[in-house]
């Protein structure tokens, strides 16, 4: 039987694509210590977010909640909507996705390409971030529909379900030789469900999880942000996959540092999002503090390639008070003197 790392030379699906993600090795200390980055913007439309969204879908017809010629509805910031568009396009499903433009504006014209009807819940021209009011309205969408679903990403157990694949692909590359796990904490399903498998087979580690500062999942204050399709907006109810038993340690970033952060790991030749950004900004900072050794590896669950128009263009940078050649060039920094030690 093929190894987790390895795929059939040639498939029939795109949804067969996913996973087997790379990993590259971004920074490591004087000491041994590294960083290692789990590439997930190569699975099929450039993130992770496309494995829970097969597992949400192969639940529902395991279920009998979908069957042939049924309708997917979900409430999306866009990476779930790209994946779950895809896998609808594959099995003959329609799917609506209920967004808002906090989105980026290629997420959403991805999603339209690939068939979507999108539903927006705020005037067109605002940035607002909607989360409470998409799901109402997906919600309200579905009831009563028959062969309809809305797979409800926060509460679904098929997204953390979803994630298990990466616990084994990392198991394997790693020979289960790893002591920090850390990730972005939007709907918990990435980082939770990565968590719960990779214990059962591998063993002890740390899960540290990190959220925009604004977010609420880790506590107040709550305020607005930019990092797209990550943490919990007020107003928003803390989504069920989220397991605080599983954590070691809740972290905030800013969006000054995460952004930054995307810029400056840029400069390396590798783009990554902006909540990968806040991500690998905490694990660098931290890196160094571990034991000599240790593993920490980061799960970057979406490329940079999305935010061309946001994270990397400086005007929309600056408009929003974003840009911070001092904070670039403290990451730059971090990052020549731990990747000159490789």
């Amino acid at each position: 039987m093929p190894g987790a790392l390895q795929r059939p030379a040639v498939v029939t699906r795109v949804s067969e694509l996913i996973g087997r993600t790379p990993l590259l090795e971004l920074a490591v200390t004087e000491t041994g210590s590294r960083l290692l980055l789990k590439l997930e913007m190569y699975n099929p439309t450039g993130t992770a977010k496309i494995r829970m969204a097969r597992a949400m879908i192969d639940a529902a017809e395991a279920a009998g909640e979908l069957r042939p010629g049924g309708r997917i509805v979900e409430s999306t910031s866009g990476n779930t909507g790209l994946g779950l568009a895809v896998v609808a396009a594959e099995r003959g499903y329609t799917f609506t996705a209920v967004v808002d433009n906090h989105a980026c504006a290629d997420k959403l014209r991805g999603m339209k390409a690939l068939g979507t009807e999108l539903v927006h819940v705020v005037d067109e021209g605002t940035e607002e971030l909607a989360t409470a009011a998409r799901e109402e309205l997906a919600e309200e969408i579905a009831r009563g529909q028959d062969n309809t679903v809305f797979t409800e990403q926060h509460n679904n157990p098929a997204n953390g379900v979803g994630y298990f694949p990466v616990a084994h692909e990392l198991a394997e590359a790693l020979d289960g030789n790893l002591d920090v796990l850390i990730a972005a904490v939007g709907t918990g399903g990435a980082l939770f469900g990565t968590a719960r498998e990779l214990h059962r087979i591998a063993g002890g580690f740390t899960v540290i999880g990190v959220e925009p500062k604004g977010s609420i999942a880790f506590g107040g204050p709550a305020h607005d942000y930019y990092q797209s399709g990550t943490g919990t907006p007020e107003g928003a109810e803390l989504g069920a996959l989220v397991d605080f038993g599983l954590l070691d340690e809740g972290v905030k970033v800013g969006d000054v540092e995460a952004f930054a952060t995307c810029r400056a790991v840029a400069r390396t030749g590798l783009l990554i999002g902006g909540s990968a950004g806040g991500v690998v900004y905490e694990a660098l900072t931290r890196l160094s503090a571990l034991p000599p050794g240790s593993t920490m590896v980061a799960l970057v669950n979406d490329g940079g390639e999305k935010y061309l128009d946001t994270v990397f263009d400086d005007d929309w940078m600056r408009e929003r008070g974003l840009l911070s050649a001092e904070a670039e060039h403290e990451v730059d920094e971090l990052l020549t003197k731990l990747r000159g030690n490789r």
